[in-house]
């Protein structure tokens, strides 16, 4: 087994998930992902709220600095 530190973010949520489900089994292992990963609020709301005062350009000019080179 390689050691935690050395998984990829992915291989530990694998590694975890399969741990789970084998402590909670299926049933458990649903209910676990249900209930932390809904997460809580409105996203939709809430980004409108946050980016109301955006304007075309400046969305724009964010997504070209964020891009990957």
């Amino acid at each position: 087994m390689i050691a935690i530190d050395q998984l990829t973010d992915e291989q530990f949520e694998r590694h975890a998930l399969d741990l789970l489900q084998r402590e909670l089994g299926p049933d458990g292992l649903a209910r676990f992902l249900r209930l932390n990963r809904s997460g809580t609020g409105d996203y939709t709301r809430d980004r409108e709220q946050w980016q109301m005062d955006f304007t075309l350009d400046q969305i724009l000019e964010s997504i070209r600095k964020n891009r990957p080179h």
